[in-house]
């Protein structure tokens, strides 16, 4: 657990690619992945039994056999070494994650890193200059290193860990002083989502808003209080006004889904090669689905539907199912866990519904997440023996119609849009 969580916090914070340490080219990331891996190889806990373990390996495969399949052996080699650690996290943090306890704290520390990206956000859009001796873009638009240099990738981790940060304040504490602590963290949170200028992530937290008053109110009430909601951000003095399909940007969106359904179409197997989207189109896909069925074709597409269908069902189970509960103890450990289940789903739901505007199937903040589902869903079912097991061999032509109706839905809205 302490070395996952290390990796967790240099992967989001990055203090390695500081000014002054980054000259120093220490190998922490790697150092902390192994020293996790070798704590896990040696423990008496370890599970593999839920679907997303195979599927997201397999997935890896396909990405390799998808760059041997269009002709570069070594990209197969490439692929391997940039998306393994990614595999190897997520199986490292779901099996740590497997107690409510350590749900939590997983859950803490992603919230708290991400408070510190917003916070060097505020500095950055304050001061012109952020600690890390990095301005703004010369849009305005706040910026952070590595992975979260664009800030569309700041604002979906900001959009992932809300949720955490708003169930972690429902818990109190300390007289009430953590939940003032972690719902500060959250409106921090939110102004980082406003600096990053993200329309994709604007539209995310309208959407986690809705979802979380659906789970509670129903559809009727999520659907009034998203109208209104969408009017406010109308109001604000931003890009964000420009949310328009006709909007160069926007446009240019929708040109560059065309360009993958078209890429999906010359190579309907095994895709263009895992990576190779910009080599066919100048723009990147700006939608994780097409992008997965361009670059990996419908067999990659299948499983990696698979992987996060998996999760949303998972959670949506988690959240609605009703087992026997024979005394309090009982009744106040499941609430933990239906509160759980209910926090990781709209997190899910957020991070999908800008992931839909942005190219980002492959970035470890969403294998982060997927890992924290599995581990409560594996833990729950151990804790609530009721829970239903979910296994792939039934499920595989299930995930096949899901992938093929996916298809159709993205070629219809890319018609209408153009």
């Amino acid at each position: 657990m302490l070395f996952i969580l290390i990796y967790v916090v240099l992967v989001i914070v990055r203090p390695q690619e500081y000014p002054g340490i980054v000259e120093q080219q220490l190998p922490l990331l790697p150092a902390a992945l192994i020293c996790a891996l070798i704590a896990w190889g040696i423990s008496k806990h370890k599970s593999l039994r839920e679907p997303q373990y195979p599927l997201l390996l397999a997935f890896l495969a396909i990405m390799m056999i998808s760059e041997v399949f269009n002709g570069w052996a070594g990209g197969a080699a490439e692929q391997l070494s940039q998306f393994a650690p990614t595999v190897a996290a997520f199986v490292l943090l779901s099996n740590a994650s497997w107690t409510q306890r350590r749900v939590l704290i997983v859950m803490a520390v992603m919230t708290l890193c991400a408070c510190v990206l917003a916070a060097h956000s505020v500095q950055q859009a304050t001061t012109g200059m952020g600690w890390t001796e990095t301005p703004p873009q010369e849009d305005g638009r706040i910026q952070y290193i590595g992975i979260f240099s664009d800030p569309n990738d700041i604002g979906l981790l900001f959009v992932s860990v809300l949720p955490m940060a708003f169930y972690l304040s429902s818990r109190g504490g300390l007289l009430g002083l953590l939940r003032l602590f972690w719902l500060a963290a959250a409106a921090l949170l939110l102004y980082g989502v406003y600096l990053t200028s993200s329309r994709g992530a604007l539209l995310a937290v309208v959407f986690m808003a809705g979802v979380f008053v659906w789970l509670r109110r129903g559809m009727v009430t999520a659907a009034l209080i998203g109208v209104g909601a969408l009017g406010g951000i109308s109001l604000l003095p931003s890009r964000l006004q420009e949310i328009d399909a006709s909007e160069s940007s926007a446009a240019g969106r929708v040109d560059a889904w065309y360009e993958g359904l078209q890429m999906f179409q010359s190579q309907p197997i095994f895709g263009v090669g895992a990576g190779n989207f910009a080599d066919y189109n100048e723009l990147t896909a700006h939608n994780s689905f097409v992008l997965v069925l361009a670059e990996t074709g419908i067999v990659g597409f299948t499983v990696w539907m698979a992987f996060v269908g998996y999760c949303f069902w998972m959670m949506y189970t988690l959240y609605r199912h009703q087992p026997e509960l024979p005394d309090a103890a009982s009744e106040a450990s499941w609430n933990v866990e239906r509160a759980l289940g209910g926090t990781l789903l709209v997190a899910l739901c957020g991070f999908f519904a800008a992931a839909f505007f942005l190219s980002r199937s492959y970035v470890i903040i969403l294998y982060f997440t997927a890992a924290l589902v599995v581990g409560e869903y594996t833990g729950a079912r151990r804790r609530f023996p009721s829970l239903p097991e979910f296994r792939l061999s039934n499920d595989i032509g299930r995930w096949l119609i899901v992938s093929i109706v996916s298809v159709i839905v993205l070629y219809i809205v890319v018609r209408a849009l153009l």
